[in-house]
């Protein structure tokens, strides 16, 4: 009786295959063959899962990018401000796993800037980092600390460092080192907290000062 195979182990095996692919020669120089070589798995055995065309496996594959991203456990902190840098940290591509797949990912932001096939999902993963640094920044600053335009100033910021260190690591053969992340993520949360919670001591200061 033959064996049965899982479909769902032959796609991810055909993903990884077009990760390790993009991560050697970038993304234009992936194909059906040079997939099967790395996979070792025919082209028509791809085109079993995927159909005919290249683009339903690298549609595919951006998926499954997102998908581990999204799966990851990371262990957060109960401290509203600690918990912006475990975030900032746990998403920097810290292992050679995490780096392979954040060179892809990088790969196929910048090729979504013209492919609108791609262009929807890429952005709807930036978007939900933005408005996770967003909610957790709201938690961490005082009551009444900062007003939106200043918000989405400093969520900038502090998102800046996540595409830095992503778009550096994506240029690198090596993966950052966590410590270094973490120390850079602390000084960027400890200068946005500190500026507005001593804005809001000044403001509460001269509104003594006038009451007097």
């Amino acid at each position: 009786m033959p064996k049965r195979v899982d479909p769902d182990l032959r796609r991810d095996q055909v993903a990884d295959a077009v990760i390790d692919e993009i991560d050697a020669h970038g993304i234009r120089s992936v194909t059906l063959a040079r997939i099967a070589a790395r996979s070792g798995l025919a082209v028509g055995s791809i085109r079993h899962y995927f159909g005919d065309t290249l683009g339903e496996v690298m549609r595919f594959t951006l998926s499954t990018l997102v998908r581990r991203a999204v799966n990851r456990n990371p262990k957060l902190s109960s401290d509203p401000a600690t918990r912006i840098t475990d975030v900032i940290t746990f998403v920097a591509p810290t292992n050679e796993q995490e780096r392979k797949e954040n060179a892809a990912l990088v790969e196929y932001r910048v090729m979504a800037r013209t492919d609108p096939a791609l262009a929807a999902e890429v952005a709807a993963t930036s978007s939900a980092t933005t408005e996770a640094i967003r909610s957790l920044l709201l938690e961490a600053l005082p009551s009444g600390s900062i007003d939106e335009e200043v918000l989405n100033r400093e969520v900038l910021y502090l998102h800046s460092l996540i595409e830095g260190f992503s778009f550096s690591a994506g240029l690198s053969t090596e993966p950052l080192r966590e410590e270094d992340v973490r120390s850079v993520a602390e000084a960027a949360v400890q200068r946005v907290l500190r500026s507005h919670s001593q804005a809001r001591e000044e403001r509460g200061s001269g509104a003594r000062e006038v009451g007097l």
